[in-house]
């Protein structure tokens, strides 16, 4: 049921109060994106990413290279969870690592 029930939460307050009480990161989770492989929720992330002095994960909605690479260039994420894009074979973590470093994306060595 995760995400099913609405909680009248705030995403940005949230963040902000999570890391006002010592969270080091935020794994931000679209919940009306995740699992439909449609692409991040770039404004929602980028907002979270200005509102918090700590890294920011993007998560839900990444299904194919063009959306890790948009979510890493419209945004200033830390990082960005990858699932159905590898468990579906659709590229291989290597892969990826080489398409996001071919558009410029600063990543860890493959």
């Amino acid at each position: 049921m995760g995400g099913c029930i609405d909680t009248n939460f705030n995403a940005m307050e949230w963040a902000k109060k999570a890391v006002s009480l010592g969270a080091g990161e935020v794994l931000l989770t679209s919940m009306d994106r995740d699992g439909t492989q449609s692409g991040f929720d770039i404004e929602l992330t980028r907002a979270i990413v200005k509102a918090v002095n700590v890294p920011v994960i993007a998560s839900g909605g990444g299904g194919k290279v063009d959306d890790f690479i948009n979510v890493f260039q419209k945004t200033n994420v830390s990082a960005a969870l990858a699932a159905g894009i590898f468990h579906y074979g659709k590229i291989t973590i290597g892969g990826l690592k080489k398409e996001l470093k071919l558009a410029g994306v600063d990543i860890r060595e493959i």
